[in-house]
This record gives C-alpha cells, structure tokens and sequence, in this order.
C-alpha cells in the first residue's frame, strides 16, 4: 500500500511539472479531458480494460494488479483534490518536478513489487504481448507506450520534452533504486489472486478454530 500511494503521489509531481506527460499519463489525462473524468477515473478504467485483456488472453492475476489499478487511481484524485502540489511556473522548476516524480515512482515500484502480490494492469500487458509475440520485453514496453502516447496526444493529453525524459529515465532510475536497496526482481516469485484467497481463507480457519 507504500508503494501504490507514493506512486499516485510520483505520477501527480510529474504531471505537475507540466513538461509533458509520462506516455500513460499522456493518455490518462487525454482521456479524462475527452470524457469529463478525472484523471484518477481514467487511469481505473484504463486499468480495468487492460485486466480483461489479459485475463482474456491467459495471463494469471494477483491481488496486487488489482490494488495497483484502483488504490493509484483513487489516490491521484485525492492528492490532485488537496491541491498541495503546486504547478511548475517554469522549465526549470519543471525538470526537478518530474524528476523527483520519477524517483518516486521508482521508490514506489521496490515497494509494490517487492510485496510478490503481483505487477499492475499495465506491466502484465507487456508481460503477455512479450510471451505471445515472442518479440524482445523492451520492444514490447515501447510500442505499448508509444500506442498510449499517440491515442493520449490526440485525445488532449500533453506530449512534450518532459514525455521523452520519461520514458529515457524511469528505466535508469528504477534500476539505480533496486540497486541501492540490493533487489533482485529476478528472485521474485508473485502470488496469484487465487493464492492469496486461499491464504487470507486459512487465517480466518485458523483463527476462528481459536
């Protein structure tokens, strides 16, 4: 739960900047200005959409991927209502922003994944589009994002130097956090949704046979 509401908080110091948008957060908000949403409800549904996706298309869920999808959406609402973060008034200003949001998400990403409950919607479409297009993860992850930017862009969202900085930096940056705080994704083995039932179902045996 660390790691999803400081991801909210990282995702809204990014679009704060206002430099241009992370790619998802380029269609989110394109998508929350098209519809009337906020951009909290756009990224849920954008979640949701994805989960059935995958789900259709064979790929495992966890508890976490759906924590991931509404506990950061509900959460950038909250933080974008309080109001607390102030615009970027200049480039400058702009450029310490999003990167601070990057290495929050970053912190943020140790966090969700490190709890083995499972990777967000997002994350699993690429991990599937990777097993069934037998195309390289990298590829994959840049045409997703690359697909979310221009549907994004021409529905409103904002494109802009702060876009590519994104995508160049939340790689290195996750990287130098796992380095740091010495994890090895590799090692991580993610309960399924039906694990972690049968687990919180076993505490509940056991408890009431107290």
């Amino acid at each position: 739960m660390i790691g999803l509401i400081l991801y909210a908080l990282g995702i809204v110091i990014t679009i704060k900047a206002n430099i241009g948008y992370a790619p998802w957060d380029v269609f989110h908000v394109g998508l929350a200005t098209t519809t009337g949403v906020t951009i909290g409800v756009a990224s849920i549904i954008t979640g949701f959409v994805i989960v059935i996706i995958v789900t259709l298309l064979g790929e495992k869920l966890g508890f976490g991927t759906i924590a991931n999808n509404f506990v950061i959406g509900i959460f950038i609402d909250l933080i974008m209502l309080f109001g607390f973060i102030p615009i970027a008034n200049n480039f400058i200003t702009g450029i310490v922003m999003l990167l601070t949001g990057i290495i929050l998400i970053s912190v943020a990403t140790y966090f969700y994944i490190k709890s083995s409950f499972g990777v967000g919607p997002r994350d699993n479409l690429m991990v599937v589009l990777t097993r069934k297009t037998k195309l390289p993860v990298g590829l994959c992850r840049l045409l997703v994002e690359l697909f979310a930017t221009t549907v994004g862009w021409f529905l409103g969202g904002m494109v802009g130097v702060g876009t590519v900085i994104s995508v160049v930096a939340i790689g290195f940056f996750i990287q130098l956090v796992f380095k740091i705080l010495r994890f090895d994704i590799t090692k991580v083995k993610h309960e399924t949704l039906g694990e972690t039932c049968a687990t919180v179902r076993g505490i509940f045996r056991r408890e009431s046979g107290k």
